[in-house]
């Protein structure tokens, strides 16, 4: 039985985000409307909210899934506060409350709360604008989304052996194979992204308003729904990136970055600003992580050495078997593998029947030892 099945109450609707969506954005993604229409003894129910939520816009205002959650328990709170000392004033049984006037309360306070997030929030809505769930209903294949709602960063394998390593509060829409002649995906949020060469193949990121073309390389790319900049940085490689073709623009160039090369997006102004020496922008330089820093050219190295390099890039924790390899020294080069390649060459160093499995972040090495 669907969860909405259940709603008997007008804030069990204003905290569906899908039905959130479907009023203030008229995207009906679970059927809505059609669900109404099988449930007319929820109709008052279904109109009350809309009511509410239609009272919670305000006008050019651009606020994340967060703050409106946020906003619609501080609703809640106060009405539920108002009831009590409007029960204590007059000293008499709890009443419920009649849901016309709950509807009232709620969109007086909620355009309060509104109004003052309004000067608040980081982006001005404008039409060009582009939500993850454009972009990812413009893909007519089956897709699979990830979720980082953990703390930590989380690896993602895809089909074609390339790695992201989705950060908290992000989340990825990938086919589960790779047909065709492109490799898209779909990024809301930060992933450090590691592409398996195939120049037959390209590999496109989809973020906000920008498109990412690369062949194979690795590079980072920051776009939060609710921010005002989308972030590309480069580490090895060459990436391209230009706007996406949803957004209403009559320049529509391709900026071309090389390692140590980023660029900021404006979203509302749709500038480009490419800055060749990241070195020189603060907000990239306290960006910057583990993995974009740390170098994966090795010559002569302990193989646990490696592997420690490996656990503080990924933020991943890789068991093996100590004893066997303390006297295993590799000499290789790393920099420009995904993460799945760079266990492969290790493995493959290493002889023996070196194996590796991995589930999520962790990581198990089998060895009879180094040859």
């Amino acid at each position: 039985m669907q969860k909405r099945n259940n709603y008997i109450e007008i804030e069990d609707f204003l905290a569906d985000e899908s039905f959130q969506l479907w009023i203030l954005s008229k995207v009906d993604e679970q059927g809505w409307e059609e669900w109404t229409l099988e449930n007319l003894q929820r109709a008052k129910l279904v109109e009350d909210a809309r009511l509410v939520l239609l009272a919670m816009r305000v006008p050019e205002s651009k606020l994340s899934s967060n703050e409106v959650h946020e906003a619609l328990q501080e609703t809640w709170r106060k009405i539920e506060h108002r009831e009590e000392l409007s029960q204590q004033s007059s000293k008499i049984k709890k009443l419920k409350i009649r849901r016309y006037w709950i509807s009232g309360v709620a969109a007086a306070i909620l355009i309060g709360i509104f109004s003052t997030w309004f000067f608040r929030s980081e982006i001005t809505a404008n039409d060009n604008v582009v939500t993850y769930n454009e972009l990812v209903q413009d893909n007519n294949e089956g897709l699979v989304e990830q979720t980082n709602n953990s703390e930590k960063s989380q690896i993602i394998t895809l089909s074609d052996g390339s790695s992201v390593l989705l950060q908290p509060n992000s989340k990825l829409s990938y086919p589960k194979i790779f047909t065709g002649n492109e490799r898209k995906v779909y990024l809301s949020g930060e992933g450090f992204f590691e592409i398996s060469k195939n120049p037959k193949k390209p590999f496109f990121v989809y973020a906000n308003e920008i498109v990412t073309r690369v062949v194979g390389t690795s590079f980072r790319i920051k776009a939060y729904p609710d921010q005002q900049n989308v972030e590309v940085l480069v580490r090895t490689g060459k990436v391209k990136v230009k706007s996406n073709d949803l957004v209403r623009t009559t320049e529509n160039k391709e900026i071309v970055l090389l390692p140590n090369q980023a660029l900021r997006f404006a979203r509302k102004e749709l500038v480009f600003n490419k800055i060749t020496n990241i070195t020189e922008d603060p907000i990239l330089v306290n960006s910057v992580r583990n993995i974009e820093q740390l170098s994966f050219e090795f010559t002569d190295i302990p193989v646990a050495q490696i592997l420690e390099t490996i656990e503080q890039a990924y933020l991943v924790d890789i068991d093996f078997p100590h004893e066997k390899l303390k006297d295993c020294r590799l000499t290789t080069s790393l920099s420009d593998q995904p993460l799945a390649e760079k266990l492969k060459i290790i493995c493959k160093s290493i002889g023996n029947d070196t194996n590796y499995e991995m589930n999520g972040n962790q990581i198990v090495i089998t060895t009879s030892g180094c040859n």
